[in-house]
Formats: structure tokens, sequence, C-alpha cells
């Protein structure tokens, strides 16, 4: 593999040429200028393409590079969701039962209390739990306590898709409670480990080796409300400086883990999208997907069980109503994001395909895993950080930022 990865970066256009290296020059007016990006093409068996453009460390000058370790926001819960369906095929977790019969508390939608929540309603943002207050909480508070009625929406379990991270902290918790194992154990145990990736949730089971590789996130701003094009770009996630944090999570009073209950409060590690994994990595992911749930010799899913996870729950223009998140979510599954496949749909930065996986946004990146069933393909990007507000920029071809749109023309061609 890591031959494979070096001759790609030996054949790779020269930078001139390059889309994916424009957008980091800032000669591309369509977009604006990328502190960063990484972009990888595989098939079901190799890597085909991977290149890294731009600063892993701008401060300290180190590259980026196609192994370097990236926060990869939200695509985190598709991994997430293997792991699920690993335990589903266990038999220590069903899809359809209620979910307080694992969390050993009753989760119910205040207006609508004789309609159960399932894994499948949370793993696919069909739940009626939305962000509300907050879907982060500290390692000494449980999330039991810290649900309100602003973290429910205006559908019934199962009748809206509402986007929300808190639908993970919530999986995460029943992960705990039917294994009696910690959220980031057990992705170790259950995707990572067994794929030979050196990642982790808020980095716990990555190596020193993936910390000194992290790649700081950017902005040029302090946040995402103070864009400033002309200004310096400002470390906003994980600038490391090679030291592993002495905190892995939130905490309030002195970072006891041991003392941690599994079960009590699943957001915690950051289910929703703390991942840390290098986007060949993450490449790899995908083949394991494209293949039906085996990948190097190493089956971790049947193909019935992928099947199910890339069939549609929940489609706009259908029966249960939803925010379809800006024009970019038309089609989820349990557990994963579905393009639409709809000619000139908003949801189609390639025309007309009907791609599987998940986006990725927080802190200045911009990501994307997608799997093309129909051609037999994986494509993985990571963009770590935008001069400007990526989404305020004209658009491209969809309602994906012109950035993303760029790349992910310039990988499936």
């Amino acid at each position: 593999m890591r031959a494979v990865l070096a001759l790609c970066l030996l054949l790779a256009s020269p930078a001139a040429a390059n889309p994916l290296a424009a957008l980091v020059a800032g000669t591309d007016p369509r977009a604006p200028q990328l502190a960063g990006v990484v972009g990888v093409v595989a098939d079901r068996n190799r890597i085909l393409r991977a290149e890294a453009h731009g600063l892993a460390d701008i401060a300290a000058g180190r590259p980026l590079k196609t192994d370097s370790t990236i926060r990869v926001a939200s695509i985190s819960k598709l991994v997430v969701a293997i792991a699920v369906w690993r335990l589903v095929e266990q038999g220590k977790l069903d899809l359809d039962r209620d979910v307080s019969l694992y969390l050993g508390w009753q989760l119910r939608h205040p207006t609508h209390p004789e309609t159960p929540v399932t894994l499948r309603q949370l793993l696919s943002h069909t739940s009626g739990i939305v962000d509300g207050p907050g879907y982060g909480f500290a390692l000494e508070e449980k999330l039991q306590d810290k649900l309100t009625p602003q973290h429910w929406g205006a559908g019934a379990p199962g009748k809206r898709f509402e986007y929300a991270n808190l639908n993970y902290g919530l999986i995460a918790s029943v992960m705990e409670k039917a294994t009696g194992e910690r959220f980031d154990r057990l992705m170790t145990r259950l995707v990572l480990a067994p794929l030979k990736i050196d990642a982790g949730y808020n980095w716990q089971g990555a190596s020193d080796t993936a910390i000194v590789r992290a790649a700081v996130l950017y902005r040029k701003g302090r946040d995402e409300t103070a864009w400033n094009p002309a200004g310096p770009w400002v470390p906003q996630v994980d600038d490391l400086k090679g030291q592993r944090a002495p905190c892995p999570v939130r905490s309030t009073a002195g970072c006891d883990l041991a003392a941690y209950k599994p079960g009590s409060n699943g957001t915690i590690f950051s289910p929703q999208g703390g991942l840390r994994i290098s986007i060949p990595d993450l490449a790899r992911i995908g083949q394991l997907l494209l293949r039906r749930g085996e990948v190097g010799g190493l089956r971790l899913l049947k193909p019935a069980t992928v099947k199910a996870m890339l069939t549609p729950v929940w489609q706009a223009g259908g029966a249960v109503p939803g925010d379809d998140y800006h024009g970019q979510m038309l089609c989820y599954g349990a557990g994963l994001h579905c393009l639409s496949g709809k000619a000139g749909a908003t949801d189609q930065p390639v025309p007309n395909v009907r791609w599987w996986g998940h986006l990725g946004e927080a802190y200045g990146l911009l990501a994307g895993l997608w799997v093309d069933q129909k051609r037999g393909r994986v494509f993985a990007y990571a963009l770590t950080g935008s001069s400007d507000d990526p989404f305020k920029s004209p658009h491209v071809a969809s309602s994906f930022s012109a950035a993303e749109d760029i790349i992910m023309a310039e990988l499936a061609r």
C-alpha cells in the first residue's frame, strides 16, 4: 500500500495543471484559497491516486501529506454506523428496539410519549432529536440529565428528518450500555484495529506517530462568524505541536476517565465528529463498503448488512418531510448519507451520480468520503481551511461549497 501511495505521488499532475494545487495556490477564481487539501481515489483493491497540497502546520512550515492525521468531522458518523451494524450482526443490538431498554431510562419525545425511539431512527436522523442547546457534555455529566424539551423537534420519532449530532451521542451511549465498553475502545476494537488503521476518536487509540502527523485546521478569522480573507490563518483545532492533549475529553473535575461509567454520557469522545484519521485510511473504510463488507481478506460485515446500510431510510420529497441541510442532504440511510442521483438536484457535485458516504464540516475543515458502486470507486478528500466562508462563495455545481464541487469533479474525472 505504501509503495502504491508513493507511486501515485510521483505520477501526480504538475501543480500548475492540477485543480487541487490551484485551490491551495489561490489561483482558481471560482473558490476561496485553501490552507491545504488531500485527495484520494481508490478502487476495490488499491489506491489509484493520492496527493496533498499545502501545509499541515503553517507556523512550523510543516507540509500537509497524504498520511497526515485529520479530524474528519461528521464522516465520523459513518464509521460509528459500521460499528453499530457489527453489533447488530452479533445480536447485541436491535435497530428497531426501543433504545430506552438499553439506556436504562426513558427516552421519549415530550409531545409524543407513546412513540419509542429506535437505533434506526437515531442512525438516520429521524428520531425527533435536534441539537438545540448543545450536543457535547462534560465527563462528569450524565446525558440523561442534560436532555431538555429544546432537544426535541416538531416531528414525532420516525416522522421527520432533521440532521442532529446529538443522535450519535445517544447511539454511543447505547453501544456502551449494550457492551459495557467505553465508546473509544469499542471503535478501536470493532473497526479501526481490524482494518489496521492508526486512528481514534479524540485521538484515543491513535499512536504518538499519528499525533506527530496531525494537521491543524484553519480559518481566516477567530471562528465561523469572523471571516477575513486578507488576514492570517488562525488555528482552530489540533494545533498539537506533536504533543498529546492532557485530557481527551471535556472535564470539569480533573479528567478521571477511570471513573467514567460506560453508557452514562456517550458524547464525551465526540462520536459525531471526533475521529482523527488519514485520508487513505478513510478510503480503506470506503473500500470495505465497496467490497460488501470485506477488505484485505478480512470480513467485517455480511453482504446483506452492507446492502441494508446502502438502502435509503429517508428521501426528500417522500412521505416523511425533513430539513435538507441547505440542499446537501436529499437522501439518508441508517448511518450513511446518500446523494440522490437526480438530474439537476442540489446535492449533485458530479451530475447524475448515486454515491454513498458522508460529508464533514467543522473548524474550517470540509471533507467527504464517497463510494461510487456503479463505477467501483471510492473518493475521499479533506480541505483543512478556507480563506473565506466557503458557503458564501459562488457555487459551481451544487449546494456544496465551490471548493468541494471542484475537488469532487476532479477526483471523479
